[in-house]
């Protein structure tokens, strides 16, 4: 009897062990988000409220920075593990020489769009002849707004461009301007809709711009060998699934806590309207696509230059 006890007790001081080794040994991920928190950054959350991180051996930490244009470049000097970032940044920045590298998809679609007031005079692309189009970032946005009226056979200089920050919708509903660029048709046509002032959006890949995953996650070229990762995409991907199959107890887990302040309308509906824009499959890389789009904003001057694929976008081994 007492050699049965002591088995049983040297069996669980060992197990006992084995969990505290197993926590000790947790790999710290730090991650920069993009923006403040929003529901395009949902598997993150459900992943890390499920658990899927740690059971992967990982202790992340998610980060809203104070300025959104720091987060790739921190990554890039080795101050944090990974960053969200977006397709046509990533290309950029690649370009000007950061040693960053996609690792994975947050959303796998573009939910930039050009908008209108519905019950406005513009009813058409083309109907911006001689319009003013607001917008909150140059450079891309730019880009994005002269290929779609190239589609209607105008051009940047037949319409009157504004930077009204991101100010889009007041702007729209101020009358400084007839459409704006780079409004994400997730937020700002809800939050237009809420305001009883509802909006008409132009969606870019319908206007000659290829498709592109809007938010990515990036991590630094020195950094790909890490398994952690791996182990990182891994159970994001376990998040995406439980928020598909799961949405209601999903968005439940992400208002939680210091998030409940996200608890609101619009939320709700931008979390409802982006559900489907999440990639099932994280970690896969469209090699196509990719290259794709890399030519066409090398195509549009974006770009000066794009590297070898492999240099840039992976597919985690």
């Amino acid at each position: 009897m007492k050699t049965m006890r002591k088995k049983i007790v040297a069996a669980v001081v060992v197990l006992v062990l084995a969990s505290a080794s197993s926590a000790l040994a947790a790999d710290k991920v730090r991650v920069l988000l993009d923006w403040f928190v929003n529901p395009d950054h949902a598997p993150l959350f459900v992943a890390l409220e499920r658990g899927y991180f740690s059971e992967h051996g990982l202790e992340v930490e998610i980060i809203a920075p104070s300025n959104p244009n720091d987060p790739p470049k921190l990554v890039a000097a080795g101050k944090a593990d990974i960053a969200v970032s977006y397709q046509h940044q990533h290309q950029m920045q690649v370009a000007e020489g950061l040693p960053l590298v996609r690792i994975a998809t947050l959303v796998a679609t573009p939910l930039n769009s050009l908008v209108v007031l519905a019950d406005g005079p513009v009813k058409t692309v083309a109907d911006l002849k001689g319009k003013t189009v607001g917008y909150s970032v140059g450079g891309f946005e730019t880009v994005l707004l002269k290929v779609m009226l190239e589609k209607e056979g105008l051009s940047l200089e037949d319409v009157r461009l504004v930077n009204v920050n991101f100010s889009l919708s007041p702007s729209l509903f101020s009358g400084q301007a007839d459409g704006v660029i780079g409004a994400f048709r997730n937020f700002e046509l809800n939050q237009m809709d809420i305001e009883k002032r509802p909006g008409r959006a132009f969606l870019v890949e319908e206007y000659g711009i290829p498709a592109y995953d809007e938010l990515i996650l990036v991590a630094n070229r020195k950094d790909l060998s890490q398994a952690k990762l791996r182990r990182f995409v891994d159970a994001l991907e376990e998040g995406v699934q439980y928020l598909v199959n799961h949405p209601e107890a999903s968005w439940e887990l992400f208002v939680r806590g210091e998030r409940k302040e996200l608890d609101d309308e619009l939320n709700r509906r931008a979390w409802r309207d982006t559900l489907p824009r999440f990639a099932l499959r994280p970690g896969a890389l469209d090699r196509h696509r990719y290259q794709r789009f890399a030519e066409f904003m090398l195509e549009q001057k974006s770009v000066s230059t794009v590297p070898p694929l492999e240099s840039w976008a992976v597919e985690l081994p």
